[in-house]
């Protein structure tokens, strides 16, 4: 499998955009360097690239994609909304029909806003619970990603362009470990706006980590936000907070809400939402207030996903592909002799990643730089997780398992030549939070 026109492409890319692309988890440093490199279409669960090769896809859209790509019912619904305008002066009725939707659904949303992405969504958030606690610290998991904004960015690696003043602003605490949530407590008593989170990613919340969490931050004045990003009309149609029987002051979603679209939403208790209001006394909060926030193409997608996620049962399907996958790659995995460095692990099926150990001198980056490789070379386009969708049947199951076998048996022989890195081409992949190129 060649990509002579996705090279060319990178060279163009990077003159003009700044990482060569516009969300850094698609950039060149987090793939192979024999891989495709740009996209031309997607249809189902998979994608076709500039060079015409054809790939099975596990990334959907950074799991955005949960009914597949082109999911024909959704593509009908936006095509209708585009013959009568995206945009206009005033509201759209498609606002009203899509807030009430969520709230019906979702338990904590009883005031809903919208907004074009993830990171604006948790960082309206962040304003809110500062507003409505009048104190500036954030609290976020060690390593997480819950936004782009400087308070998201202050506790990674990268945070260059950050002032100082505003990287004390963001504490960290450790995912399921109580105590260094209680710690943050003690350290900074009555200044704590909000704890923020992922409710579980690949990792499940352990011995009631986050009724404990709630618990502890109402006894302490903090507002609780859970990021339902990813977890959102994936883990329930009610979202992971249903499912862990939490219902946070604040969370938000978007990805799988919208299979695609661009569209996130923050939503809420109400006497801290409307606080962004027109209404009350309360200082007012410049809320979300976007151009393109509520386009009607994007609500009309989010109206059909939603109603395609749960007349088609779609959750409980992606889980059980998923679990079925997992269960089939980590058999080929202990058949081949890499449970010592390979597992694939996920507290649900439909979000999953490998974890990779180093061995025989080799870091975890160039095994598993060496293994997307060689994975995509027999049509998988798969990075390290996998995002099943609806789209993804038992044949994609199979022909995963396949590709995989062959690919654990290159590598094996490999380490057992010790030549893995003659046969890795080009550099390995990168963290995207690091501090220097």
């Amino acid at each position: 499998m060649k990509f002579p026109k996705s090279n060319a492409l990178r060279k163009v890319s990077h003159k003009l955009i700044p990482g060569g692309a516009h969300t850094y988890s698609k950039g060149d440093d987090q793939f192979p360097a024999m891989s495709p490199g740009f996209i031309v279409r997607g249809k189902g669960a998979y994608i076709w690239d500039v060079d015409g090769n054809k790939f099975l896809d596990w990334g959907m859209g950074l799991r955005s994609v949960v009914l597949g790509h082109a999911y024909q019912p959704v593509v009908n619904a936006v095509k209708k909304q585009l013959k009568n305008g995206v945009n206009f002066p005033r509201p759209s009725i498609l606002e009203i029909e899509l807030a009430q939707k969520i709230r019906q659904i979702i338990p904590s949303a009883e005031m809903v806003k919208f907004n074009k992405n993830g990171s604006a969504a948790t960082s309206a958030a962040v304003k809110l619970a500062r507003a409505y606690t009048k104190r500036d610290v954030v609290a976020m998991p060690v390593g997480s990603y819950n936004g782009s904004d400087d308070w998201g960015m202050a506790a990674t690696a990268i945070n260059a362009g950050i002032p100082e003043s505003v990287k004390k602003l963001t504490v960290t605490f450790e995912y399921n470990n109580l105590e260094s949530v209680q710690n943050l407590f003690k350290k900074y008593p009555d200044k704590i706006a909000c704890f923020i989170l992922e409710p579980a990613s690949e990792v499940a919340p352990e011995n009631n980590f986050l009724q404990n969490l709630q618990k502890l931050c109402k006894q302490n004045g903090t507002i609780l936000i859970f990021d339902e990003m990813i977890t959102g009309f994936r883990w329930h149609l009610k979202g992971a907070q249903h499912v862990y029987k939490v219902t946070p002051d604040l969370s938000t979603f978007g990805k799988a809400m919208v299979n695609g679209f661009s569209l996130a939403a923050l939503v809420g208790k109400k006497e801290i939402m409307q606080l962004g209001g027109m209404y009350g006394k309360h200082e007012r909060v410049f809320l979300l207030s976007s151009t393109h926030g509520a386009e009607t193409h994007a609500l009309a997608a989010a109206i059909k996903t939603i109603d395609e996620i749960k007349n088609k049962n779609v959750v409980s399907y992606i889980d059980k592909i998923g679990q079925t996958l997992k269960k089939k790659l980590n058999k080929i995995i202990k058949e081949e002799n890499l449970e010592e460095i390979f597992n694939i692990f996920g507290a649900h099926g439909s979000r999953m990643a490998l974890a990779v150990k180093e061995t025989q001198g080799y870091t975890t980056l160039q095994i598993k730089t060496y293994f997307s490789q060689e994975m995509i070379q027999q049509g998988v386009l798969f990075n390290g997780y996998f995002a099943p969708s609806f789209a993804h049947k038992n044949k994609e199951v199979d022909k995963t398992a396949k590709a995989w076998r062959i690919a654990c048996k290159k590598l094996t022989l490999a380490l057992k030549q010790r030549n893995l890195e003659k046969l890795l081409i080009g550099k390995p992949i990168k963290p995207v939070f690091r501090k220097f190129n």
